[in-house]
């Protein structure tokens, strides 16, 4: 259970309404409150230690990234006196201080948590040493991996106006050593960059774990560091830069522009400054203005920096101390054709859910696709594929054999960009037609097409996903996986590939919706249809999960939704920018975000469409798409109605009704922005563990009940 500290955190993030709300929420303040409910399970004692400690360790990492991206965006309109509204109203020059504030404070309660892990891995001998602990025996060992690996490696720098202020990349970390020369008493500041190119933390022994610091160790010698001179204190800090890259339209090269981009964003404005307590306020602002971001946020904390690198900690060989190791399954329809894809799919239309189903089947689909002669062309959008490069190998060998493969690779994936640039020339070198899309949208859709020769004939299997070809995030991201050998889909696949690779805007789309081409009109008539449903005393409905919903023309429709009865239940994992429950706004709406063991990725919408009425239907969609402005407007997206009975069935009578019943990694949000762990009922479910535990999407098992279906989505009116 959550520890009442935790709870309480969450539910005090947001501020309270006072007079007349205003209509929607601040997006970057409903995002901290989001890391809230990271740091929270860090807190969750229910949880095995190190899994508290990864909680915790992503929760630094997504503060990082938060900074570097969505603070500096705001700091660079305040700098440039751009005075942009956000969604509710506010300013950049309004919204800084409400974030540095809330900013802040998730800092302390990261501090305090680990305050309390740390004690509790010393429980289990794992240990992270301070200075004042480190033995005898242990200081010679570190006296050999100082003397080996860090002093050739390290360069103290005086600061004095004959040495300029040294460079410090984003999110490095320095140490400032304030000296006294013996000989004259004279006082003499130094600085030690730690190295980029060592862990974090070093690591005694792998038997029973112990860790320092490399600033403890830098600390621990630093009288060998500084002969002739007397330490008098030191204090350690970390720079956070700004960095987003911004396209320019009149880019001529776009290859040639993000690797440029990407070398100057390690140069890129010092948004905060977080340093240890024992630093000087003056030297603060002293370091600040000589990095030139004299205007950064500065904060301080008596504990540990960095707090995203204890994710080398978890890394440690103790599976006692972690989740019970889980196994994907590989989907027992391609089994059952003995392993052929391209056979299953024929048959029928398949849906696998990751990562209880294997993202290997992803993989064996494109390998087959490469090894198969009948096989004649390959189109593939790839967004984030990660460091494995499993399905590059797959398209390159294809291409290798002399099939026609078209990479669609997008450089403007944040924070994958260089890697991207790799596998892009990697692409290439083995004959891959590359394509980079467009300047002005990124694509994000997950569409793969494999063009076959059968006899005769020429038949098109697709692949439809919610989340990347990336082999690593598949395991710990639920995503849907959609195979198809549907000849309409097949040709609006090939239509949409077109438009990216050639501007070709697709004229025959009657089920996939594009954006941004229609992809916001196809959403906004869904929810017109509901509420013309419920206007005329018909049953309505809306159940949607996304990863965000911040868009203000998505949200007022629900609220016009909501105003005519619709009931509409969401699952928003992270920002959520509208007010659910108000009355006389959205009482028909509720709002839930799920965070568990696995990071909640899928987007599924469902729409009544009359379904309780005689020879209707809901209709359930998959999507790419979160509904936000960014995924509506300046993304290629896709929409795609499953209209396979036996599909569309497994999604909605299963998939999305187990994140609507799931009361134990649940939290209900208020009106006024803040959220409410659920109180798990009689039979709590956990939706993670019941699709651990069922065999596969059939609903096989007994998590729900003495029958092991899961229980039908039913319709009802409110009130």
């Amino acid at each position: 259970m959550l520890t009442e500290r935790a709870t309480a955190a969450v539910a005090d993030e947001a501020p309270a309404l006072a007079g007349e709300e205003p209509r929607f929420l601040n997006r970057e303040l409903s995002w901290l409150h989001f890391n809230r409910r990271v740091l929270a399970e860090a807190a969750n004692t229910s949880y095995p230690l190190l899994e508290r400690l990864r909680f915790l360790s992503i929760s630094g990492t997504n503060l990082d990234e938060f900074f570097m991206v969505r603070v500096a965006g705001l700091r660079g309109q305040q700098l440039r006196k751009i005075e942009d509204r956000s969604i509710d109203g506010l300013t950049p020059s309004q919204q800084l201080p409400l974030i540095t504030a809330k900013a802040d404070a998730l800092m302390a309660d990261q501090q305090a948590l680990w305050r309390e892990l740390h004690a509790a891995l010393g429980e289990h001998a794992i240990r992270v040493l301070e200075l004042y602990e480190i033995t005898r025996d242990e200081g010679s060992e570190l006296e050999r991996f100082f003397a080996e690996q860090l002093l050739p490696i390290i360069t103290p720098q005086a600061l004095d106006p004959a040495h300029p202020f040294p460079f410090i990349p984003n999110l490095g970390m320095s140490i400032l050593f304030e000296l006294k020369r013996k000989a004259d008493g004279e006082a003499v500041r130094e600085l030690i960059m730690l190295p980029a190119a060592l862990p974090r933390f070093y690591q005694f022994d792998e038997a029973r774990p112990r860790f320092v610091a490399l600033e403890t160790v830098l600390r621990y010698f630093s009288e060998a560091l500084f002969p002739g001179f007397e330490v008098v204190g030191s204090a350690a800090f970390r720079v956070v830069r700004d960095s987003d890259i911004e396209i320019e339209e009149e880019a001529e090269d776009l290859v040639r522009y993000f690797r440029s981009a990407i070398k100057r964003r390690r140069r890129g404005r010092v948004i905060r400054l977080e340093a240890e307590s024992a630093i000087p306020p003056e030297l603060a602002s002293l370091i600040a203005r000589e990095l030139g971001g004299d205007d950064a946020m500065i904060s301080e904390t008596d504990g540990l920096l960095g707090i995203a690198d204890l994710a080398q900690i978890v890394d440690i060989d103790l599976p006692e101390l972690k989740f019970e190791p889980y196994t994907p399954r590989f989907p027992e329809r391609v089994r059952e054709h003995d392993g052929d894809c391209f056979a299953a799919i024929r048959e029928k239309d398949i849906v696998v859910h990751h990562p209880y189903e294997s993202f290997d089947v992803v993989l064996a689909f494109l390998r087959q696709a490469a090894g198969d002669p009948d096989v004649l062309a390959i189109k593939q959008t790839l967004y984030r594929a990660g460091k494995q490069g499993a399905v590059i190998r797959a398209l390159c060998d294809a291409a290798e054999a002399g099939k026609s493969v078209t990479a669609v690779v997008e450089l403007k994936a944040r924070f994958e960009e260089e890697q991207n640039l790799h596998w892009a020339a990697q692409l290439e070198r083995s004959g891959v037609q590359v394509v980079y899309g467009f300047i002005e949208l990124k694509t994000h859709a997950k569409i793969s097409l494999v063009v076959r020769r059968e006899g005769k004939a020429i038949r098109s299997y697709c692949h439809f996903g919610t989340g990347n070809y990336h082999p690593v995030t598949a395991r710990i991201y639920t995503d849907l996986s959609f195979f198809t050998a549907d000849p309409q889909l097949a040709a609006e696949a090939a239509e949409v590939f077109n438009y990216i690779t050639g501007y070709i805007e697709p004229q025959r789309l009657e089920q996939l919706a594009i954006g941004p081409l229609n992809l916001r009109e196809k959403l906004y008539a869904l929810i017109d249809r509901e509420i013309a449903n419920a206007s005329a005393g018909k049953p309505s409905g809306i159940w949607a999960k996304m990863n965000a919903l911040s868009n203000r023309g998505v949200i007022d429709k629900l609220y016009e939704a909501s105003a005519a009865g619709v009931p509409i239940r969401l699952i928003v994992r992270g920002v959520c920018c509208l007010r659910p429950g108000v009355p006389g706004l959205s009482d028909t709406i509720e709002v839930k975000s799920i965070i568990g063991r696995f990071l909640e990725h899928s987007r599924v919408w469902a729409f009544a469409n009359c379904a309780a009425m005689p020879g209707a239907r809901t209709e359930v969609y998959i999507s790419s798409a979160d509904w936000m402005s960014r995924n509506l407007d300046r993304r290629v997206e896709y929409a795609l109605p499953l209209r396979n009975p036996t599909v569309h069935d497994q999604v909605l009578e299963q998939v999305m009704l187990a994140n609507l019943l799931d009361d134990e990694q649940s939290w209900e949000m208020l009106p006024d922005g803040t959220y409410r762990k659920v109180v798990p009922g009689k039979r709590p479910f956990n939706l993670h563990t019941y699709f651990m535990t069922n065999p596969s999407l059939s609903g096989r098992g007994e998590s729900l009940g003495e029958g092991g279906a899961v229980p039908k989505l039913t319709l009802h009116r409110r009130g």
